[in-house]
């Protein structure tokens, strides 16, 4: 069964399915490009599947036949931006901010499924999830410094760990349009599929996901969100206490059960 929500006054679906939470951005006939009801929308939906414990699993993917353009640079020229009319600069920045620490923080594996273009914040929304998806026709690209901008939406962050920080100047600096399968050559995606084969395998993925042991699962995202900027003996540390708290689990006496018994754990987050 299938539950649907429509949210920044229909920039944003999400749909609920199985434990799979689907999140589309809806804008289609304008490649997706992130205006500030969707900028509002993505928020919602980050909140509503980081609070609903029944979504296991997030997906993260566009309409029509883009992932997102990027940022709908006619909300700046109209004085709206990403909060809405009369807002500052950085107020619209510091809400563009909050989602993306949203999206950072979510406690659930999230996959970017990105066929067709991903740019400048759209391109940055799809690195800030878990694991790509990509389509040999997605395309990728760090526009910003072609329309007179900086990397935002965490790319910043995100870019130089991804790929390293000369590749990342590169990329940043000269705002080239990446095809797919370079993308994945230098690591920027996780997995590259052909088209006809993109939305089996995107749900072939998230099915994995969501039937993975929740706890651990969220624990594991953290710890390695985390070890970007710890000592090794303070991710021992950080290590220790988790699998405490794992040992403890239903899940894990599951997943012993499960293996003594020579079939598939079924996990269910205690």
């Amino acid at each position: 069964m299938t539950d649907t929500l429509t949210l920044g006054e229909g920039a944003v679906l999400l749909d609920r399915t199985d434990g799979v939470a689907t999140i589309t951005l809806n804008r289609p006939e304008i490649l997706n490009s992130i205006n500030f009801e969707m900028w509002h929308g993505l928020l919602e939906a980050f909140r509503a599947v980081t609070d609903e414990p029944t979504d296991r699993c997030v997906v993260v993917r566009g309409a029509g036949r883009a992932f997102c353009s990027g940022a709908d640079l006619s909300d700046a020229a109209e004085g709206r931006g990403a909060a809405g009319v009369g807002r500052t600069h950085i107020d619209n920045m510091r809400k563009i901010a909050e989602v993306c620490l949203a999206l950072h923080e979510l406690p659930k594996p999230v996959l970017a499924a990105v066929h067709g273009i991903a740019a400048g914040a759209g391109c940055n929304l799809a690195l800030g999830a878990d694991i790509i998806v990509a389509s040999d026709e997605a395309r990728f690209c760090q526009i910003f410094s072609r329309r007179g901008l900086s990397i935002d939406f965490g790319g910043s962050w995100l870019l130089p760990r991804l790929v390293g920080l000369h590749k990342a100047k590169e990329l940043t600096l000269l705002g080239e349009m990446v095809p797919a399968d370079e993308a994945y050559r230098m690591g920027l995606v996780n997995r590259l599929v052909p088209v006809a084969e993109f939305d089996a395998q995107v749900a072939d993925m998230a099915r994995r996901l969501a039937d993975g042991p929740p706890i651990a699962l969220a624990a594991s995202k953290r710890l390695l969100n985390a070890g970007l900027s710890s000592s090794m003996a303070e991710s021992l540390e950080a290590e220790s206490f988790v699998q405490c708290v794992n040992f403890g689990t239903q899940d894990a006496v599951e997943a012993v059960m499960a293996f003594l018994e020579k079939r598939e754990a079924t996990f269910q987050g205690r």
